[in-house]
């Protein structure tokens, strides 16, 4: 079997309407998949005004906004007739679901009952959300949800061998492999840094920058960034706060950090830019994955302190390309910053390390990783 007889039918709760990590790695994978002969059919919820151009022929799926403060997102409620009738002419002898929703359910269904070959990747950690909004008693239900989803599967796909592990835990039965992910090295490298962008938005020369880069939404872990720059105050440790990117807990977390320098939602070269003029990277995040901005950061030649939780464990050598911390360690996380930014040697060192290790991920050897996964499946 070759690359041109392979038909995927892509499914995703948000391919291209809201940017994130998820999706930027679902239209790379997208990419190469079309630039080695496979035949592509992706369906999603769309939007009037998308975040950005799709990669491949876009199927808009019918959905309804999410309640709770979150209607940027999309929920399809099924497969509708069309839908499924549009399948059916597609053909596809692969189907990939890239979320555990009501339409990755009944794509998977729909393969079944047609014994098509299924794939299902992990794109984020669901099962934390419910600690962040005050709902911790259904952890565990969502656990019990994910591991019946992902059973569902021929193959589940996950980022990287912490989360490899946790799912293993769930005591999913399914065969796990690792599809990992790349980074864009003309637009994350230490070249990118600027020292007159910096100035612009207050930020001297000599000023040591703690940066955060994501959705500005609670799961991301504001409340512990917030925390922890709180101690660095009550430390004297001198520092500013630059943070980049948008979302519905702006208005919240800036009150938590007053004095940070909020530049906003990047994109393109601008963020390359942005991120590269950090001096610090701070993710005190846990439900990542994989973490494509920890691996942005470190391509930027930036030392990152993160949360010692999936995602990161796979990408900061802890004490060599910046330091892993507790997750919620408010203590741990200020003294590493501190010796981060009372060190200037440490930092830089750091720095370049992380800029070397961030040369072996690259998107092509990526992502044909899981073309070959299809061709397994698919024989």
């Amino acid at each position: 079997m070759h690359p041109s007889d392979v038909r995927v039918a892509l499914f995703s709760g948000n391919y291209n309407y809201t940017r994130d990590g998820a999706n930027q790695a679902l239209n790379q994978l997208a990419g190469h998949l079309l630039a080695r002969g496979v035949a592509l059919r992706v369906y999603s919820p769309t939007v009037a005004e998308p975040a950005f151009e799709p990669t491949g022929e876009l199927i808009s799926v019918p959905a309804l906004s999410l309640p709770g403060g979150r209607s940027e997102y999309k929920m399809a409620l099924g497969l509708p007739r069309k839908i499924r009738a549009d399948l059916d002419a597609f053909a596809p002898n692969i189907v990939h679901v890239a979320a555990p929703d009501i339409m990755g359910h009944r794509a998977l269904s729909w393969a079944r009952g047609r014994d098509i070959a299924s794939v299902a990747s992990l794109h984020t950690r669901f099962e934390t959300y419910p600690r962040y909004y005050h709902l911790t008693a259904l952890e565990p239900l969502a656990i019990r949800l994910s591991r019946r989803f992902y059973d569902r599967a021929d193959q589940v796909l996950v980022p990287g061998g912490s989360i490899a592990d946790i799912v293993a835990g769930w005591g999913v039965e399914t065969p796990i492999s690792i599809w990992s992910r790349g980074v864009d090295h003309d637009r994350f490298r230490p070249g990118r840094r600027s020292l007159d962008w910096r100035r612009s938005l207050g930020i001297g020369d000599d000023d040591v920058a703690i940066g955060f880069l994501g959705r500005l939404v609670l799961e991301k872990g504001l409340d512990v960034f917030a925390d922890v720059i709180a101690a660095l105050e009550a430390r004297g440790v001198p520092h500013k706060v630059l943070v980049i990117g948008e979302g519905p807990a702006r208005d919240w977390f800036a009150e938590r950090v007053p004095d940070a320098v909020f530049a906003g939602f990047q994109t393109g070269d601008d963020l390359g830019r942005a991120v590269a003029s950090m001096d610090i990277f701070f993710n005190p995040s846990v439900t990542e994955t994989f973490g494509n901005v920890t691996l942005e950061a470190m391509a930027s030649g930036v030392p990152v302190v993160a949360a010692r939780a999936t995602g990161a464990m796979d990408l900061v050598r802890d004490g060599v390309t910046g330091f892993l911390v507790g997750p919620r360690d408010i203590a741990g996380y200020a003294r590493r910053i501190g010796e981060l930014v009372e060190n200037t040697a440490l930092r830089h060192a750091a720095g370049g390390a992380g800029h070397a290790v961030a040369q072996g991920f690259e998107w092509n050897r990526i992502n044909e990783t899981v073309l070959q996964t299809y061709l397994k499946l698919a024989r």
